[in-house]
């Protein structure tokens, strides 16, 4: 380009389509370039693009940093349709003040934004190489939804003062194997990345939002190293959805060109919603979240070794109601939840779940989750017995009033404690299970002592003993002398009046005894209820 101008500042040398394209932004209208045949409009096929439809990524810096004025009556603003954007577009450090919009582009260069500052930025079913705007600043949005590009988009330390919105772009890798390079940033508002496709890492390392972040229907996969979605000290004000999506896409369908599917996939018949898949680790450690983490339809695909990492997270409500992942992990360690939503078909087999130090103050309504899969559920989250996350689950269920559950969840607890006791002491807690839970099933304390008064009762029926002192005794009632020696504190006055000898002495003493140890088992259990387990 030379420096000659004409008297508009328009410079000589431009071609036809930059001249259109210099014309309609100081009317503020929109440059479209289209070809306006089937199949040539789209930025992503393999049709090439002319010089009819061409400009120089220079000219378009050229307007946005420098362009002349606007028509009176008219604000400046770039719209740009259908366009091949020749040469590498770079604005770094420049201020940008008119609205930039630029709809079904084709780059041939990167785009270099880094340390720019816009209004405005819409890019928008376009396709670019690269795309580099670390420490961008945008007071309003930073839109590039059904974006193709093929190495990498990089907003570190970005400043987006509204939303970001980059639902259904499809991102490959860069060279250091990450789609998404993304710590430190900060977003206004809303992050809406429904269906994104990302192949290689996502870093969102530290990253703000100020209201919701939306990643319903995305495909996040990292075949390339740890993780899909690296994102620890996320902040999100609202909720954080990695969700399955209701699917309206139809195909061929107007007002998009690339289907809300893996690349070269085609739905399945009668699908109606895609889900939220991570192909690769998943990260969220020490991530706030103000109301919410949802993961409801979630598919998780991580391979050996790799996590679905939670550690220590904080948000009102978790909603773990996906579908089970085959390998992997998920570690819920240190994690506070207030609520907790979860399906035990959500949840990795196997030992595929840590939660030392998890703690929830509420469970949703079991019917996705009945008692006797969490006890398995939780008996699989700690290969090594820890009494805490039992304890736990006992003081939710009583707080929603479901005391008898809560006892369940104590009595686990016991049987899981006691095979870690010596032998000696272990056979104590077996014959404590078997004759009462415990103490955890009162009932069965209540059937013991009918049993025993019952057979004691059939037993001293068929024998009158002497008495001890002729001239002072009670009737003999074999009913209440039985009753008198299964009770070991009270006296009914029958048994210090009684002379038995040869087997029925050893008969009593088996009752004294039983009496005994059933007073001691369920002693012990009242005391643990009293310390509420």
């Amino acid at each position: 380009m030379t420096d000659a101008q004409s008297a508009g500042g328009e410079p000589a040398d431009l071609t036809e389509p930059e001249r259109r394209m210099w014309h309609a932004f100081r009317t503020g209208g929109t440059c479209d370039l289209s070809a306006g045949a089937a199949g040539g409009d789209d930025p992503h096929g393999d049709l090439a693009w002319g010089p009819e439809r061409s400009v120089r990524a220079e000219v378009v810096a050229l307007l946005l940093l420098h362009g002349p004025p606007p028509e009176p009556g008219r604000v400046a603003s770039l719209k740009l349709r259908g366009a091949r954007v020749t040469g590498r577009l770079d604005l770094s450090g420049g201020t940008v003040e008119p609205y930039v919009e630029l709809r079904r582009c084709r780059f041939d260069g990167e785009v270099q934004l880094s340390e720019t500052r816009f209004g405005t930025l819409r890019l928008v079913d376009c396709a670019v190489p690269r795309l580099d705007a670390s420490r961008l600043h945008t007071e309003g949005d930073l839109h590039l939804p059904r974006c193709r590009v093929a190495r990498g988009i990089r907003l570190t330390d970005a400043q987006i003062g509204t939303d970001l919105l980059v639902s259904q772009a499809v991102v490959q890798r860069d060279g250091r194997g990450r789609a998404f390079a993304a710590d430190g940033l900060s977003v206004g508002q809303d992050f809406q990345g429904e269906l994104l496709e990302a192949y290689g890492e996502v870093s969102l390392r530290g990253a703000k939002v100020g209201v919701s972040m939306n990643l319903r229907g995305a495909l996040l996969a990292n075949p390339y190293g740890r993780w899909a979605l690296n994102a620890p000290q996320l902040t999100v004000e609202r909720t954080l959805y990695l969700t399955s999506i209701a699917l309206g896409w139809v195909p061929g369908g107007p007002g998009s060109s690339t289907p809300p599917y893996g690349l070269g996939q085609t739905p399945a018949r009668g699908q109606r919603s895609r889900p939220f898949e991570c192909r690769g680790g998943l990260r969220l450690d020490d991530g706030r979240f103000g109301d919410a983490v949802d993961f409801y339809g979630a598919r998780f695909a991580p391979e050996a070794g790799q996590e679905v990492s939670l550690r220590r997270i904080q948000t009102p409500e978790l909603r773990f109601v996906g579908e089970r992942p085959e390998r992997g992990r998920v570690v819920l360690s240190g994690a506070k939840v207030v609520k907790l939503v979860d399906a035990w078909t959500s949840w990795p087999g196997g030992g595929g779940v840590a939660v030392e130090g998890f703690a929830y103050e509420a469970l949703a309504p079991r019917g996705h989750f009945p008692l006797a899969r969490r006890l398995e559920w939780l008996a699989a989250a700690t290969p090594e017995y820890s009494p805490e996350p039992y304890e736990r689950l006992a003081a939710v269920l009583r707080a929603s009033g479901e005391d008898a559950d809560a006892r369940e969840v104590l009595l686990a607890k016991q049987r899981r404690r006691r095979a870690t006791l010596p032998p000696a002491v272990r056979a104590w807690g077996h014959l404590q299970d078997w004759t009462v839970a415990y103490g955890y099933r009162p009932g069965r304390a209540a059937l013991w002592m009918a049993l025993l008064w019952a057979a004691g009762t059939v037993l001293f029926a068929g024998h009158t003993p002497r008495a001890v002192k002729a001239d002072e005794h009670p009737e003999w009632n074999p009913a209440l002398y039985a009753l008198d020696l299964l009770l070991p504190v009270i006296d009914l006055g029958q048994e210090g009046h009684w002379r038995m000898a040869g087997a029925w002495q050893w008969g009593s003493a088996a009752m004294v005894l039983l009496g005994w140890i059933l007073a001691t088992t369920v002693a012990a259990g009242a005391s643990r209820l009293l310390r509420r387990g």
